[in-house]
């Protein structure tokens, strides 16, 4: 968590620069406020929901369906959960710190995550309405095996020490 929010501060500290630079600096720190203001609430309940659902998840059913150790079983709820995660990342990301924090494995939220980024169901009626039904389902039969290949591939990873 540290290293991300260093790299974004000197990110900031970049952009900033070159923003003063070229005299938009105020207007930018104004889209910055807008975007702050628009985005709370969604991330006020997305980091909500995740401490209720950290709370509420017995230790054992997370050891039991969310861990390394629960094998396929929770690569695959881990997979289904991701495609029916709705609000993709704003809501996914503090669900899995908080499911890591349970004790979830991180094979099995290697799963989720990837899943929830390349299977959004809620997302299948936009891309059949905007590049057709054939291409829709040939992206997502191509997507479906992924998930479960970076989860495992994470869980061995970790198993090496290499993660």
């Amino acid at each position: 968590m540290k290293v991300a929010l260093i790299l974004l501060g000197a990110t900031l500290l970049v952009l900033g620069a070159l923003a003063a630079m070229q005299g938009v600096f105020v207007d930018g720190l104004q889209r910055s406020g807008r975007t702050f203001l628009a985005m709370m609430p969604i991330l006020v309940v997305a980091f909500l929901l995740a401490g209720m659902a950290e709370a509420l998840l017995p230790a054992g059913f997370v050891e039991r369906w969310l861990s390394d150790a629960a094998g396929p079983r929770g690569h695959l709820v881990a997979w289904f959960a991701g495609a029916l995660t709705p609000g993709g990342g704003l809501l996914g990301m503090p669900l899995a710190a908080g499911l890591l924090k349970a004790g979830a494995g991180v094979g099995v939220l290697v799963t989720y995550l990837t899943s929830m980024a390349l299977l959004p169901l809620l997302r299948v009626p936009m891309e059949i309405g905007i590049y057709g039904g054939r291409l829709a389902a040939l992206r997502i039969v191509a997507s479906c095996l992924l998930p479960f290949a970076a989860g495992y591939t994470a869980q061995a990873l970790v198993r090496l020490g290499r993660a």
